[in-house]
């Protein structure tokens, strides 16, 4: 039995340093965009030629079946009561116009799509060979594309009353960027801002495993297909999904989905993730990858390419979004 204390020492051993520990390791590591990695993943892959070939004959299949399975109930039903079958066939043949109308709708906003890319194209090539004559097409095409909206009817009177004095492709391009473009891009930059404070908020605190995922998605395709209807190219469902696989297809290939020091560092303003949940720092790196594929998205939308005005930042988009949501420190 014992009466106190009991002193072990042990020769050569050093002394414990607690300022010498080795950090604690997060198991999840650092926030990383999960749900936006994954939504970009998911967009950018594309199908093989076997499952293209898979749906299309399905689709091909089951379009037939349905058609005769329509035939032969109209013509039965005429049969048996002519005005009951009258009814059915002009229900079916409304039915096929309003089909009809659709597909028509989407063939024009590929067309409308087409257009901006020709344009941006066109200046590009301007501004490389600064050919006048190539830019005043340009700026022609600019003004045919906006003629009948009012929320340019400022910009195109500034165009046209000073386009004479402009006697060099560079100015001339550029007097149509900030004169055209300089609202349409703020209001561009505004979408990307709210999709950016929407994504981060549902990741921040929702705690539900596939919500963020979800709201990536559909945040991400309605902020890319509202971007191209700011700058004249309206799309519908098929052209925005096209549109989306562009740009996401894009960002994957340059790496730009990847999460780097740089993105944390301008978002998390040196070391804000450190004090908040680690759920609140993945909203804001998702928040963060948002802002770049809205980023990426104004740069594919956009007839001109930025020359005159300088393209948004990341940082900056994502620091109006997240201001009031998440402390800075």
């Amino acid at each position: 039995m014992t009466r106190g204390p009991v002193l072990i020492d042990l020769d050569g051993a050093e002394a414990a340093q607690p300022d010498a520990a080795p950090a604690v390791q997060d198991d999840a590591g650092a926030p990383q965009g999960v749900a936006m990695q994954q939504v970009a993943a998911l967009a950018a892959r594309r199908p093989s030629r076997l499952a293209r070939w898979f749906w299309s004959l399905t689709v091909m299949l089951v379009g037939f079946v349905a058609s005769l399975a329509a035939w032969d109930y109209v013509t039965g039903l005429l049969t048996r009561s002519p005005v009951l079958g009258g009814i059915a066939t002009a229900l079916i043949g409304l039915l096929v116009l309003v089909l009809l109308i659709i597909g028509l709708r989407e063939l024009a906003a590929f067309g409308r799509l087409r257009k901006l890319d020709s344009i941006q194209h066109n200046a590009k090539d301007a501004l490389v060979s600064l050919d006048l004559k190539q830019a005043r097409g340009v700026v022609g095409d600019l003004e045919g594309l906006y003629g009948n909206r009012e929320d340019t009817a400022w910009g195109r009177a500034e165009l046209k009353s000073r386009q004479g004095d402009v006697l060099d492709a560079d100015g001339l391009l550029g007097l149509a960027e900030t004169a055209l473009l300089t609202p349409l891009d703020a209001r561009a930059q505004r979408e990307v801002e709210a999709a950016a404070r929407q994504v981060a908020t549902v990741t921040a605190i929702v705690p539900l495993a596939l919500a963020d995922l979800f709201t990536a998605l559909t945040a991400n395709l309605r902020m890319i297909r509202r971007i191209a209807e700011i700058y004249g190219g309206r799309s519908g469902t098929l052209g925005s999904w096209r549109l989306t696989r562009s740009v996401l297809t894009h960002l994957v290939a340059t790496g730009a989905v990847a999460v780097g020091d740089d993105l944390i560092g301008s978002v998390a303003g040196g070391g804000v993730l450190s004090k908040v949940s680690r759920r609140f720092g993945e909203g804001v790196i998702n928040g963060a990858l948002t802002a770049r594929v809205g980023v990426a998205a104004i740069e594919v939308c956009r007839p001109l390419p930025f020359h005159a005005t300088k393209k948004p930042s990341v940082s900056g988009l994502v620091g109006r979004a997240m201001s009031g949501l998440f402390s800075r420190g």
